[in-house]
């Protein structure tokens, strides 16, 4: 018998590859951070005993949901700026309220709200587009979650950088502290077409190749994006961004509610990868991503939840729902996006588009052990035929009651074991007061 880490027996395990498939009274091994076995109740009791056990037979377990674009930030600006169209919504409320308050401090309890709510949720992993990336660094370090941490770029001067120039000089530093954290890698992320030059864009270009770094920005987000894009230089971006060599497979292209059949396809066979944020898009009226015809295409798409000032929570299993649902409609065909397939755009395929759905994503000897345990014992999720479909359709958040993180747990019973809640609170509260002043 070998002796491990860490045993989890449960009630289900749903280890999305192989895709569809639902494992009963199944229990998960985990040895150094990293799953090694997915064996039946019965049977694990033989091959194993373990430091540590967790009797959990009436809950179901899952890959950490991954939230592959987010302002984890932005949190301390939930609600300023409600029933607002894009535009307005950045000239009137976001952008003042971050030219007066972001800083080291802003960016470092925002993000540490953030991830709270994250983890909370059953998210193990975030994708990050904001400002002061090396304070995120610190804080993901210090919570233990997983992230990938957004190199920003912009035209215009903030809080963090100047100029291009020292946004990639900064953003080279970041990279360098994190470069070989175990839990932490980097992207560079150009905010949009509209809020980054073609000069800029090559300069991105050449140091994604360099370092073998993603690419994870705005695109296509509204109708007048690609208005004024078309008025200005006679080009729908996308169009733009071909040109530059920005399509590959580095590019994850966030949002996307306007697209022609021949972008589908162009976008298909470049390999870019397609975050979908659909509650941050129907909420500011942005639009709906074509994604029946996305998928059908073969590009790989996965969730994001877009910050909390825009949406107005991080809650990938409601995204999913969302997800899954808006394309039947759109689709006029109930089978569009089966559960099986929304549950890995919330997982596998969003560990694919970060480059890391060898480490993270599904259930499988060899993946580190980033694991969701939601109860499905419930009222609400009473009677049980398909956890699969129940998980999709039925259960919300607050039945998430245990996160482990590359084997740690970070989420027990329902309490974050990294984080102190009530300083986070009046912290929050603080912040809540300073920003009021702003309006």
């Amino acid at each position: 018998m070998q002796h491990i880490d860490i045993l989890i027996y449960a009630g289900w395990i749903i280890p999305v590859e192989p895709e569809n498939v639902v494992y009963e009274q199944h229990a998960l091994a985990i040895q150094d951070g990293k799953i090694i076995a997915i064996l039946p109740n019965n049977e694990v009791d033989r091959q194993f005993s373990a430091c540590i056990s967790y009797q959990l037979t009436t809950h179901v377990l899952i890959p950490g949901l991954i939230n592959t674009h987010t302002h984890a930030a932005m949190n301390l600006l939930r609600g300023i700026g409600d029933d607002m169209p894009l535009e307005q919504w950045l000239q009137e409320r976001i952008w003042p309220a971050e030219q007066t308050h972001v800083s080291e401090q802003f960016v470092a309890d925002g993000t540490k709200l953030a991830i709270a709510e994250m983890l909370r949720g059953g998210i193990t992993c975030f994708n990050d587009m904001y400002f002061f990336p090396d304070v995120v660094g610190e804080i993901v370090d210090k919570i233990g979650i997983r992230a990938t941490i957004g190199l920003i770029m912009i035209e215009f001067p903030t809080a963090w950088a100047n100029n291009a120039t020292e946004y990639l000089k900064k953003g080279r530093e970041v990279y360098e502290t994190y470069k070989a954290h175990p839990l932490i890698q980097t992207a560079l992320a150009p905010h949009a077409p509209y809020s980054v030059s073609d000069n800029s864009f090559k300069l991105i270009k050449e140091m994604a190749e360099e370092l073998d770094l993603p690419i994870h920005l705005h695109l296509h987000e509204t109708v007048k994006e690609i208005e004024d894009a078309i008025k200005l230089s006679g080009e729908r971006p996308l169009s733009r961004l071909d040109k530059l060599g920005l399509l590959s497979s580095r590019l994850m292209a966030v949002h996307a509610t306007q697209l022609e059949a021949d972008e589908i396809n162009l976008l298909a066979k470049k390999a870019v990868h397609l975050i979908h944020c659909p509650e941050s898009n129907l909420k500011l009226a942005s639009g709906i991503a074509p994604i029946s015809k996305l998928l059908e295409a073969g590009v790989n798409v996965a969730l994001g939840t877009d910050g909390a000032a825009s949406n107005d929570d991080l809650d990938i299993l409601g995204e999913m729902r969302t997800a899954a649902l808006l394309a039947k409609v759109v689709n006029q065909d109930a089978s569009t996006v089966p559960a099986a397939q929304a549950l890995r755009m919330a997982t596998l395929n969003g560990a694919k588009a970060l480059n890391i759905d060898h480490i993270t994503g599904s259930l499988v000897p060899g993946k580190s052990a980033d694991i969701v345990a939601i109860n499905m014992s419930d009222i609400e999720t009473q009677p049980i035929y398909n956890p699969l479909s129940q998980l999709v359709y039925a259960v919300g958040r607050d039945k998430v009651t245990d996160v482990w993180v590359a084997g740690k747990h970070l989420l027990k019973s329902r309490h974050l074991t990294t984080i102190d809640i009530h300083e986070l609170k009046a912290k929050t509260s603080l912040w809540r007061d300073k920003i009021l002043e702003t309006f």
